[in-house]
């Protein structure tokens, strides 16, 4: 049950992305920073840790939990460290999803060619 309601919500999420796409003149990037700044505003006020909690996967994956992963890391970083918290604590928290993708990234640019257009 918990991987159709990952399947679901995940999904879900990614819809709203290319709904975006489609009806509105944002750009992609323009998207995914929305994303992310709205991971942190539903972490931040506290909405979206349940969320997380009751959607797993689903609700982790997409940009919306990266976002909160950020507001997560600086919280616990707040009440142990202070206010240095508040620059370590996001970068504490996300640097293994981020040094996995340049990690893997660079793997696989070891076997792929870019093309120019």
């Amino acid at each position: 049950m918990g991987i159709l309601k990952a399947f679901i919500v995940g999904g879900l999420i990614c819809v709203v992305g290319q709904i975006l796409i489609d009806k509105t003149s944002l750009t992609p990037a323009k998207i995914l920073v929305t994303f992310v700044v709205l991971g942190v505003f539903l972490g931040a006020v506290g909405v979206y840790e349940p969320f997380s909690e009751w959607a797993g996967s689903g609700a982790n994956v997409p940009l919306t939990g990266f976002g909160n992963l950020l507001v997560q890391g600086t919280k616990k970083a707040l009440k142990e460290d202070g206010l240095l918290g508040a620059i370590t604590g996001p970068l504490t928290s996300g640097a293994a999803g981020i040094t996995g993708a340049l990690f893997f990234g660079f793997v696989v640019s070891l076997f792929a060619r870019s093309k120019a257009k």
